[in-house]
């Protein structure tokens, strides 16, 4: 093979269409863009525009607001933490924290804190310090002996 034997796969490559020059090319008058007005111009069409008629998305209801202080946890459960245990990524001598669980890849990131779950079985006896836990993950803790220390989390009002 020779340089000057290499060549584009049929069809890879082809010229651009010049619009406007006359009839006989197809292409000629209004250079495939229809008639007149503002659809035919560059850069004005208004999306969404129904002719005068108010348009769809004005006409529906607005609905519901985004909670500003809304957490978001990521949400772990004791199978996953049993699973990480088990291969080696987790200490169960230590406590169990957000970083603790990035560090070990069963979270990706920080986001505001570790909720754990109680899907699976615990057979460690661990000690976490997350910021929630759900009832049956707090259950499943303390009855394979572990504890759970719920952080920045505020003691019920009496009264």
């Amino acid at each position: 093979m020779k340089l000057n034997d290499i060549t584009d796969n049929p069809g890879s490559s082809h010229y651009r269409t010049r619009v406007g020059r006359g009839i006989g090319s197809g292409k000629g008058k209004q250079s495939g863009r229809g008639g007149k007005g503002q659809t035919a111009r560059s850069g004005v069409r208004i999306k969404g525009f129904e002719g005068g008629q108010m348009p769809l998305h004005r006409r529906l209801p607005k609905r519901g607001f985004t909670n500003i202080f809304k957490n978001d946890f990521n949400e772990v459960n004791l199978g996953r933490v049993q699973t990480a245990i088990d291969a080696g990524k987790l200490d169960a001598g230590k406590p169990i924290t957000n970083e603790a669980l990035i560090a070990a890849g069963v979270c990706a990131k920080a986001r505001d804190g570790v909720k754990i779950l109680g899907v699976g079985e615990l057979k460690a006896k661990v000690v976490f310090e997350v910021a929630r836990a759900s009832k049956t993950a707090v259950e499943a803790i303390e009855k394979a002996g572990g504890s759970v220390k719920l952080l920045g989390a505020e003691p019920a009002k009496e009264g």
